[in-house]
């Protein structure tokens, strides 16, 4: 499969595939809450951005980011299978974290489940630290691990 891969922003009809993304790579066993409508929602919402990687012309990844005033939330990120290992899930969170330094912003947060040590290992690399472990997180069943990344500690560190 090419390594080129396109960067956009979702559409509404966009939303369906992702929605099914999310239910069938994020929310694996535990009921589907980002349903299509979920999804139309933050793709509308000025306080969102939702992410598309194309690749080949198809949704290799995408991501969901909410942008508050001094602090941003990683909702979603997934990345196809057969698409892991390239960078796409990498440069998804590159995309977001550049803009919310322009937006400003210095912590972006995120959750995930305590039982994904890929996932944790794979945000750990991107600079990502533990900050706590919600117990019962996830449909009061599974628990998470809350991580953060100070964005502005990052900038100040590469910049010496």
């Amino acid at each position: 499969m090419s390594r080129e891969v396109e960067f956009e922003l979702a559409t509404i009809t966009d939303a369906a595939e992702l929605a099914a993304m999310s239910r069938d790579l994020i929310e694996t066993d535990l009921g589907w809450s980002w349903t299509p409508s979920r999804v139309v929602r933050n793709i509308r919402s000025p306080d969102n951005v939702v992410l598309v990687a194309n690749q080949r012309q198809r949704i290799a990844g995408f991501a969901i980011m909410y942008f508050g005033r001094e602090e941003a939330r990683l909702n979603l990120l997934a990345v196809r299978p057969d698409c892991r290992r390239a960078g796409v899930g990498r440069r998804l969170i590159e995309w977001l974290e550049a803009s919310a330094l322009v937006a400003g912003i210095s912590v972006v947060y995120l959750e995930l489940r305590a039982a994904n040590p890929g996932a944790r290992v794979f945000y750990e690399k991107l600079g990502y630290r533990r900050v706590e472990t919600l117990p019962g997180y996830y449909c009061g069943r599974e628990s998470a691990l809350r991580m953060a990344r100070d964005l502005w500690a990052s900038t100040a560190t590469r910049a010496t």
